[in-house]
């Protein structure tokens, strides 16, 4: 019972250390809703509204027809038409356009004369994701237009022969909104947990207190523990709070199981939580506890597949994810929301995530008890 209650007692005094940091508040209150909304509106992989401009040769109704297609699109957006191929370097070079359609004059003739005529696709390719997904684009509205005009030999529309009819499963409108707003709550209190973790010891060593709280009859795992539930609680009421906001501002679709939804984040923070404390541990001062927390933070995101596919990496740094606690979060995130997942489903994200929580705090501690012995 004396324990528990030097336990309580600590809690509540880091509880309100946070409360009385301004630094401390401002990273549980700002950064998490910034950092939500700039990530569920703007980080997309969504093309739309790609502006192209069109150097029409033939004129004809073959190849209006086909330009009508490009312009019903919401992929894509008129700029202008084009008089003179000399015209087309000016745009791309200045980026007026991202794209240039250019229709040869024998267009119509050649389609009247059952024949595959060629069209050019300019695109800037320094950005080369637009690029391809633009070429994707494109290439399918010229398909469709090919298959679907009617032929000279036949005189009238000819159609595929096998249609394909597609499905996509859990995504069924390929927003990459649900892919991202999915995992939001475990990479966002990744921040949060991760630097108020960093600054607790830190804090106490800057104010003068550390010494003070050594001579305390506080054992250090008393110490650690108290250190730790203010950051835990924090990281899980966000990442509760932003899971639910992307289900009711996003319309992402929960699918799965509250129960493994916890679970999972509980585990995670707790792996958080040790990283934080060792950072803090190491740490002379809250500058260098946010220097530190920073440094741990980008790897992370980089390295757990929120937004480049683990399997695109080389195979040595595929290896080395298998460390990253946020990557088996996030895949475990998404699979519950859309997916359906329960919680036999996520245990595979679970037992790596639980060896890693152990680790992280085994070393936080022992390396605690070797800082103030």
């Amino acid at each position: 019972m004396k324990t528990l209650r030097r336990i309580i007692a600590l809690t509540i005094k880091e509880f309100l250390a946070i409360a009385k940091d301004p630094k401390s508040r401002f990273v549980v209150i700002g950064p998490p809703l910034i950092q939500f909304f700039v990530f569920g509106y703007a980080a997309t992989f969504d093309v739309k509204h790609v502006r192209y401009a069109v150097f029409d040769e033939d004129r004809s109704p073959a190849s209006r027809a086909l330009l009508a297609r490009f312009d019903g699109s919401e992929s894509f957006r008129f700029e202008r038409a084009l008089d003179h191929e000399r015209e087309i370097p000016a745009l791309i070079d200045n980026q007026e356009v991202r794209m240039v359609l250019r229709v040869p004059s024998n267009f119509g003739a050649d389609l009247a004369a059952d024949r595959a005529p060629a069209i050019q696709i300019l695109v800037d390719g320094r950005n080369s994701n637009v690029a391809s997904i633009a070429l994707g684009y494109a290439n399918t509205i010229v398909a469709e237009f090919s298959a679907r005009w009617p032929r000279a030999s036949a005189g009238s529309t000819v159609l595929p022969m096998a249609a394909v009819v597609d499905r996509a499963w859990y995504n069924p409108n390929f927003l990459s909104r649900w892919y991202i707003a999915s995992a939001l709550g475990g990479v966002i209190c990744t921040v949060v947990v991760m630097i108020l973790a960093s600054l607790s010891v830190a804090r106490e060593r800057e104010f003068g207190t550390f010494d003070q709280l050594l001579v305390a009859p506080f054992s250090p795992t008393e110490i650690l523990i108290g250190k730790s539930i203010p950051a835990f609680v924090f990281g899980l009421a966000i990442a509760l709070l932003l899971s639910t906001a992307a289900v009711w501002w996003f319309d992402i679709p929960f699918e799965g199981s509250v129960s493994a939804l916890l679970l999972i984040l509980s585990i995670y923070i707790l792996a958080i939580v040790g990283i934080g404390l060792f950072v803090s541990s190491l740490a002379m001062t809250m500058q260098q506890g946010l220097l530190g927390s920073f440094i741990a933070i980008m790897p992370f995101v980089i390295l757990s597949g929120f937004t480049t596919p683990i399997q695109s990496m080389p195979d040595w740094l595929q290896y080395l994810t298998l460390l990253n606690p946020l990557r088996y979060v996030t895949a475990g995130l998404r699979q519950i929301f859309l997916e359906a997942a329960a919680l036999p489903d996520v245990i595979h994200q679970i037992w790596p995530l639980a060896l890693i929580a152990s680790s992280t705090l085994t070393v936080a501690a022992w390396f605690f008890r070797h800082r103030t012995g």
